[in-house]
């Protein structure tokens, strides 16, 4: 069963336009114009119950508009989304209360109070039982570590523990779905590590739904089975994180350390960087096992590594490719017939 149903769902935004000068400002007093920009174009996709997607694509691409779609906070121009049932856009309450927006550079706590009097807003909010808010505080406690910080107030904690408590007042009311966008921004390495296993707990203990952007690709490897790759607006990939790499990587990297001085590496392969003490090469996929056994064979190798590509050199893989395919378009559009 699906949890995010999107069909053909678009965001244009109306821009005014005028020349400067007086002139230019007065006559638009009268007459505004104005140009649509397309911030999502039509797209579609769908989220099963339980399902964590990562959404990916470059600033600028549609993420952050689509995700606002989908929690109901704009509009959509036209086309369908729909979440556990219920069209965002209306902002019924009883829809409301089963999902959550976390969102790495918006806050939602109450800068000047204490934590704890945060959470004890929401709990009236959302109309949670004085048991209930106990027992799922005292989860959320345990699981990210809060005990110290609740009492404080929001403006004396650092980043990284502000982010924790973000957290916290955004699933105090087990939401069924849950948007993330850049939680882990800001963080040091140890925080986004804590943070993506409490996202990955939650998801196992409730059997949540998440989408998740975030441009750290640490998080996506770590949580992600599926990714919806999205630019200028428009999908350009939506499935397994293992079928991105291999469709749109064709090289894998080979590290090699030798036991005494080689040379003549760059027969096997590019050579990305070079010692006395070895190389990483850039091959062909399809040359990985033919290469590697050479290597063994013709040199005192005392380690050798092969790995594909990081995520993010795949992502830009596609941006390339959906590039270079525009170029093209563009070429042959304006081209002899």
């Amino acid at each position: 069963m699906s949890a995010i149903r999107v069909q053909d769902l678009t965001k244009v935004y109306q821009v005014p336009v005028r020349e400067a000068g007086v002139k230019a400002a007065l006559r638009s007093l009268i007459h505004r114009e104005t140009r649509d920009v397309v911030a999502v174009r039509p797209i579609n996709f769908d989220i099963a119950e339980g399902e964590i997607v990562g959404f990916l694509g470059p600033n600028g691409a549609g993420k952050t508009t689509t995700i606002k779609m989908l929690a109901g906070l704009l509009h959509p121009t036209d086309g369908v989304a729909e979440v556990l049932g219920f069209t965002p856009s209306q902002r019924h309450y009883d829809y409301l209360r089963q999902i959550t927006l976390v969102m790495g550079n918006r806050n939602q706590l109450m800068w000047d109070i204490p934590v704890i009097d945060s959470l004890e807003r929401n709990r009236v909010i959302y109309n949670i039982g004085k048991s209930r808010f106990t027992e799922t505080l005292g989860v959320l406690t345990d699981l990210l570590d809060l005990t110290e910080l609740i009492q404080k107030p929001v403006r004396n904690l650092s980043l990284g523990e502000r982010m924790k408590c973000e957290v916290a007042v955004a699933l105090l009311h087990e939401p069924r779905v849950l948007f993330l966008d850049e939680p882990t921004i800001g963080l040091d390495v140890t925080m986004q590590r804590k943070l993506r296993a409490f996202i990955r707990d939650y998801n196992e203990r409730t059997g949540a739904s998440v989408l998740l952007t975030s441009h750290y690709m640490a998080d996506v490897e770590a949580l992600c089975k599926r990714v919806i790759v999205i630019h200028h607006g428009a999908v350009l990939f939506d499935g397994d994180l293992s079928e991105l790499v291999d469709r749109f990587t064709a090289y894998k990297t080979v590290s090699v350390k030798l036991g005494s001085p080689g040379e003549g590496l760059e027969r096997f392969g590019e050579v990305i960087s070079a010692s006395s003490e070895g190389a990483v090469l850039r091959i062909p996929k399809v040359q990985a096992p033919q290469v590697t056994a050479e290597l063994l064979q013709r040199y005192e190798v005392s380690d050798l590594t092969v790995e594909d590509p990081s995520i993010e050199a795949v992502i830009d893989a596609v941006f390339s490719s959906q590039q270079e395919d525009e170029a093209g378009s563009d070429q042959n559009d304006g081209g002899p017939d």
